[in-house]
């Protein structure tokens, strides 16, 4: 996928919303081990390659999702953070979208000209079920970043956040059910609980997938099909666009990039009942659909 940069591959379980990692899953049908930790090869430099005309992959004003096989806060990684650090500051004209289930250790890894934050990271934290909500939040509130976010996948318990929302820091809330081995049941009522507070706060709130277990009006239902599950998630209409998340960002040299200038996401057909469009980074053009 054209919006996801893996610098590095594989994680050490933290919390309950690891007990059944799609990334473990995956790997384990690969004949891997999720457990195993290593650096990508030409996959770490994703952002700065260039193709044949000279231009940059990743175009300015994309957004890209950082770690989606691992964590980029994880202590085995900290050997390469630097450099990936380095990669983003390099790349000032990108969104960086940021993910952990660490924050506790975040601090201790910012580069030394971070300042206040850059504007172009989106910093978010899982918060699977209320308990880690309460337990990452406020360190997520304390941490100097510009944009701050909050994903409860795999939502496996219902999660009230409003006391959170009001504080203003929360730009964007995800959610979505557990998937593969052991997938535990998300609850319809616990999505319709959480985007009315995010409602309530003017947040963007994003229901991405219902999960392979899918609890609704008391009814269970198994979805092991994942673009059904976003195909469903798309058609609950919970989706929800809050107030406008603005990126300030800059080129080489420092100097705003016109808005005319940056990437505008486009879609195809399929797109239009996909549960992810309200986040997503647009098409990448594959050709295997229409």
């Amino acid at each position: 996928m054209h919006d996801i940069w893996n610098p590095w591959h594989g994680c050490v379980k933290c919390s309950e919303g690891c007990q059944n990692c799609y990334m473990y899953f995956l790997d384990r049908m690969r004949d891997q081990n999720g457990a195993e930790i290593y650096k990508t090869k030409s996959g770490f430099s994703y952002p700065l390659q260039k193709d044949r005309t000279g231009h940059y992959k990743i175009q300015s004003g994309e957004q890209i999702r950082v770690c989606m096989t691992s964590d980029f806060f994880l202590e085995e990684a900290d050997p390469w953070r630097v450099e990936a650090w380095d990669i983003m500051r390099q790349r000032s004209d990108v969104v960086f979208f940021l993910l952990t289930k660490r924050p506790q250790r975040v601090r201790e890894c910012l580069p030394p000209d971070w300042g206040s934050g850059w504007d172009n990271i989106f910093f978010n934290v899982t918060c699977e079920n209320q308990r880690r909500a309460d337990e990452r939040i406020p360190i997520l509130f304390d941490l100097p970043f510009k944009h701050k976010g909050i994903m409860c996948a795999p939502f496996i318990g219902p999660v009230s956040i409003r006391q959170y929302l009001s504080a203003g820091q929360i730009e964007q809330v995800i959610c979505g059910g557990e998937n593969y081995d052991g997938a535990r049941p998300c609850n319809f009522d616990w999505v319709k609980s959480l985007r009315q507070e995010c409602v309530d706060a003017n947040v963007t709130f994003c229901f991405i997938e219902t999960g392979t277990v899918f609890i609704k009006d008391g009814r269970r239902y198994h979805l092991p099909n994942k673009q059904l599950q976003s195909r469903m998630a798309c058609k609950s209409g919970m989706n929800f666009q809050g107030r406008p998340i603005h990126f300030d960002l800059v080129d080489d040299w420092g100097y705003p990039i016109p808005q005319e200038d940056l990437y505008v996401p486009h879609f195809r057909a399929n797109c239009e009942t996909c549960g992810s469009k309200l986040i997503c980074n647009g098409c990448s053009d594959c050709g295997k659909c229409l």
